[in-house]
């Protein structure tokens, strides 16, 4: 703001008074000024505070796009798989062998393909299924929303993942074993931290050891091991029927944000031969061990 001239001779009479002038000016603004102010700039702690904790992104898959799926099995994987085309004229061997895309809007999302040849004595189908998984939270890693995904489906199977030994107490050795005791009727059973009263005595019978429901093979629906982060295989028989019997065997792995699954399927001609099991998951578990191979390169 520029200051209003004062010449000599004006305010005659009244000494000092452009002194007095500019210290009123001054004092004026000074309290405009202050006036003007709701207080004290807020400190940093405060606006920190108020725009509340610093949020996380989670990171990426490690997966970004998946591969063709046709092109993705061997040929002589696939003669293995489907005994039926050898017979078949070269052209529609060939195109058999090609197999059929799966329908898809995102390629890097999702894809498939599928095979399928005829013999005399059997049927036999085989399905692929990538799925690219991609959490749309960002505190959820898209592995982690894959992991989701893939127990959906182990528990739709009903597939129970096997428990985890529980940790040893402190002070106790290494395979130490759990106090039992023995209720009647010869069951036994841990009870920690239930012990009998003073002054009597628990019944006491011979342990009889339990008998499964049914016997395992070996080759029931069950979690694997060393294939992918985690897998399971689901192994399912339809009803003999008049056209035959049907046996689909599938694998499902997951391998940070991608899940894969290989479906097999065997149908024979007649309902006296029933497709084996052994060799159905054999066959299923190479090709998807093959696959994961595939996905670390």
């Amino acid at each position: 703001m520029q200051r209003k001239a004062y010449g000599p001779g004006r305010g005659a009479g009244r000494p000092g008074s452009a002194v007095v002038s500019a210290v009123a000016l001054t004092v004026g603004l000074g309290v405009g000024l202050t006036g003007c102010s709701s207080g004290t700039a807020p400190s940093a702690e405060t606006v920190d505070a108020k725009a509340g904790p610093a949020t996380t992104t989670a990171a990426p898959g490690r997966y970004r796009t998946l591969f063709e799926p046709c092109g993705a099995v061997p040929q002589a994987t696939l003669k293995d798989l489907l005994p039926g085309a050898a017979a078949l004229p070269d052209a529609e061997r060939d195109r058999t062998y090609r197999g059929t895309a799966a329908a898809t809007f995102d390629t890097d999302r999702r894809v498939g393909c599928s095979w399928k040849a005829d013999a005399p004595d059997a049927t036999h189908r085989l399905t692929l299924d990538f799925e690219r998984v991609v959490s749309y939270d960002p505190a959820v890693s898209d592995a982690d929303r894959a992991q989701e995904v893939f127990g959906s489906k182990q528990a739709a199977a009903g597939i129970v993942a096997p428990p985890t030994a529980p940790p040893t107490p402190t002070g106790a050795p290494s395979g130490a074993a759990t106090p039992t005791t023995t209720p009647a009727g010869g069951a036994t059973s841990a009870l920690a931290g239930h012990e009998p009263s003073h002054g009597s005595t628990a019944p006491s019978a011979p342990a009889t050891p339990a008998t499964p429901a049914s016997p395992t093979t070996g080759l029931e629906p069950r979690t694997l091991d060393g294939l992918g982060e985690v897998a399971f295989v689901n192994d399912t028989l339809a009803a003999p029927g008049p056209s035959g019997a049907k046996r689909l065997v599938s694998v499902v792995f997951r391998t940070s944000n991608v899940i894969v699954t290989v479906a097999y399927e065997e149908q024979t001609t007649t309902s006296a031969e029933l497709p084996d099991s052994r060799e159905l998951q054999e066959k299923a578990r190479n090709l998807a061990r093959l696959l994961a191979e595939r996905l670390e390169e």
